[in-house]
């Protein structure tokens, strides 16, 4: 396996975790990340890598059809409750539902927000490292 594909709708949050945690777990892999319909990088998103010591500041969100199928081996998407983006490919796909952690609601605080993707940047490196070790990819 040389290549990954993480996928979600907007390119912001899940997606843009799971590119970061992946440069960092495979070094020598081609990693990417793309959206149906790609935004910005969530600052939150940012701000949780950075906490481990991964610097996403140069991340951009992308399109996944700006993405060369012949580039991807294995695409992850990471969609919950909304419509995962299609990916037209050979590529082997894996799907981890995980929650969108950007939210609108006003409820929730500056520190609420942080939690959400410090939890999903979680349930991504458990993820990763889980297929890592079962695919002999982590030593």
């Amino acid at each position: 396996m040389a290549s990954i594909l993480f996928l979600c709708v907007a390119n912001s949050a899940r997606s843009q975790l799971g590119e970061g945690l992946a440069r960092r777990l495979f070094p020598g892999f081609r990693i990417q990340s793309a959206g149906s319909r790609p935004s910005r990088v969530n600052p939150y998103a940012i701000e949780a890598l950075a906490e481990l010591g991964i610097d996403a500041s140069t991340h951009q969100s992308k399109s996944v059809a700006d993405i060369d199928p012949a580039t991807v081996d294995l695409v992850i998407t990471l969609c919950a409750e909304e419509v995962c983006p299609a990916f037209l490919g050979r590529a082997e796909r894996l799907h981890w539902p995980i929650p969108d952690p950007a939210s609108e609601d006003p409820a929730l605080t500056p520190e609420d927000l942080r939690a959400r993707f410090r939890g999903a940047r979680d349930e991504v490196r458990s993820r990763l490292e889980g297929l890592g070790q079962q695919r002999g990819w982590l030593s």
